[in-house]
């Protein structure tokens, strides 16, 4: 089950991207904090063992861990990713992501 969560402005506060989503059991949580034709910024949590499957994007991404540890697999090679580490997923090369623990991690995708 994935989940959107929605909140008032962000612009010109400080704050901890790892608070901008809660857990949810059984689920993945995304927050949109920004998005622009040229690219994006958001904000998930996984719950262990909930992930997204492999797929393909036509972009560069790059996945920071907040919270907890993820495995990250990109093209048949899985990684573990931990809290302040982050890993870059090139464009057009499959990669999927799973919860080792629960985590949460900021998906940064530049369009340009």
């Amino acid at each position: 089950m994935k989940k959107t969560e929605k909140k008032g402005d962000l612009t010109g506060k400080a704050l901890k991207a790892k608070d901008l989503v809660g857990y949810d059991k059984g689920a993945v949580v995304s927050r949109t904090i920004i998005a622009k034709v040229t690219g994006t910024v958001t904000i998930f949590s996984f719950d262990k063992g909930q992930g997204l499957s492999e797929h393909t994007a036509p972009f560069d991404a790059m996945v920071e861990i907040l919270d907890g540890e993820a495995e990250v697999s990109i093209a048949g090679n899985p990684q573990k990713v931990k809290a302040g580490e982050f890993i870059i997923m090139p464009a057009n090369k499959p990669h999927a992501l799973k919860a080792v623990k629960k985590f949460k991690m900021a998906l940064i995708m530049i369009k340009s």
